[in-house]
């Protein structure tokens, strides 16, 4: 009898806990708004039954060493008795170098998901030292007999415009500033008229805003940057007024003039431009050609910083001196995908059957090591609305250039021979590369000289003090080809 009960009183137990379950389920699931407000806006005073979360600053620094594997570490290159010293030059440039860069303010915030703050997360920005109101402060909670927000900042000041009498607004033209006020509407007005003015003069960084009311604080950016007065060129109305065509020349005159008359069978008009370093130099003769006369043996890249520096049109089309324009070779097919997409920087295209292009996998690396870079001949992705072009991080030694933008990168007089990679190395990051097959030009068959070949294949020590520099210049702990 006893266990009969038993049975029964636990059966009955059973059956209220599960119409309690549906009925409270059933009145989460009718009326979410106000469970929300429940829990978002509970009484302050009391503290959350959670923890805080820890909201940043982050710092985004990476101190995981990265690893280059199958290849010679690249301070393997420097002198042993210059190392120490290298590596302490290196290791200020770098750090100046994250100056420059807004490194030093890069860091990472993470909106909180329960706060009565309303503030701008990303995107305000100030020009240095102008008062500027900041947008979309607002406090946002129940009733309480008073309402107290609080902001402070490091390089700058701030201030409420127009204060009334009777407007609680303590800390003006200073970091750290308070407003109070009986009125939640009056506040939120307050808050609408607050303002924010760099006092440290800078054209690119970053302060930080700290807004809290009791125990809720939040963070946002306030980017300091000066202005930029935009460059741009005028396109004309044909190809001659949108592209340069740019050579480099060296020995090869032979070839140097096959490449111009093929050039002038397709664009009678178009100017070309020529950077010669020839241990003798020839004329070279043609209307609209301007040809430059280097130092002997300054290089390819200094050669090619020349031939830029002087060019005045939208965009300019790289060649070298022993290619030659084909029945196909098309400069318009360039300026239509670089117009269709003007986020574009290079398009390069192919030499003959050659489509040289490739990825370039890169590590940062620890602030000590430095980073490892990996070549790879692949691509990454097709270039939307464009069959056979794809995005890539460099290519063929045939491409078309947006002037402004690759001028930005340069190319390092340094490397004098056997210079290709390395500038989309230096480009890496700002720059946007594509690949597009059937955009092809013609390479001359021909046999180079003893002297053009001295100069073409470096010695063992011109290789090292190559890796040398790329040890200092690029922050590598290694670079594999």
């Amino acid at each position: 009898m006893y266990g009969s009960r038993k049975i029964v009183l636990i059966l009955i137990f059973f059956t209220v806990t599960i119409l309690l379950a549906l009925f409270y389920s059933d009145f989460i699931w009718s009326k979410p708004a106000q469970i929300v407000r429940t829990l978002s806006y509970s009484n302050s005073s009391r503290t959350p039954n959670f923890p805080r979360p820890n909201i940043g600053p982050f710092r985004n620094d990476n101190p995981t060493a990265c690893s280059c594997q199958k290849t010679d570490p690249a301070n393997k290159y420097v002198s042993k008795d210059e190392l120490e010293e290298m590596q302490k030059r290196r290791a200020e440039e770098f750090r100046q170098h994250q100056i420059r860069t807004g490194r030093e303010n890069d860091v990472l915030i993470l909106a909180p998901a329960n706060t009565p703050l309303q503030y701008p997360i990303k995107g305000f920005r100030v020009t240095p030292m102008n008062k500027t109101r900041i947008p979309g402060l607002a406090l946002q909670t129940e009733a309480r007999p008073v309402y107290k927000v609080s902001l402070r900042v490091q390089k700058g000041r701030l201030s409420v415009l127009d204060v009334q009498f009777g407007e609680q607004v303590d800390g003006q033209n200073e970091k750290e500033l308070s407003i109070s006020s009986s009125s939640l509407k009056q506040l939120n007005e307050l808050l609408s008229r607050l303002t924010y003015t760099s006092t440290v003069y800078h054209i690119k960084t970053q302060d930080l805003a700290y807004f809290s009311f009791e125990n809720h604080e939040v963070i946002f950016p306030i980017e300091i940057r000066r202005l930029s007065v935009p460059v741009l060129f005028d396109p004309g109305k044909d190809v001659n007024s949108q592209v340069t065509v740019l050579i480099k020349a060296f020995l090869r005159y032979k070839e140097l003039n096959v490449l111009i008359q093929s050039i002038r069978s397709h664009y009678p008009k178009i100017k070309i431009i020529v950077a010669d370093d020839s241990l003798e130099p020839e004329k070279v003769k043609g209307e609209n050609i301007e040809h430059y006369i280097m130092p002997p043996a300054q290089g390819w890249f200094a050669g090619r910083n020349l031939a830029l520096s002087q060019v005045t049109t939208k965009y300019f089309l790289w060649v070298d001196d022993d290619f030659v324009f084909l029945e196909n070779t098309n400069i318009e097919s360039f300026v239509k995908i670089m117009e269709a997409n003007p986020e574009l920087d290079v398009v390069g295209g192919q030499v003959e059957s050659n489509q040289f292009s490739f990825r370039l996998e890169y590590e940062e690396g620890s602030s000590d090591e430095g980073g490892c870079i990996t070549r790879v001949m692949q691509t990454r992705a097709p270039l939307p609305g464009f069959d056979g072009c794809f995005f890539v991080d460099g290519v063929v030694n045939y491409f078309m250039g947006r002037t402004e933008a690759v001028r930005k990168v340069g190319f390092d007089p340094f490397l004098k021979r056997v210079a290709h990679t390395e500038f989309f190395i230096d480009a890496l990051g700002d720059l946007l590369v594509v690949t597009c097959k059937d955009l092809k030009i013609g390479h001359q068959k021909h046999s180079s000289t003893n002297k053009y070949s001295s100069y073409r294949h470096p010695s063992k020590s011109d290789s090292n003090a190559k890796m040398t520099h790329h040890f200092f210049k690029n922050h590598l702990k290694c670079i594999k080809y």
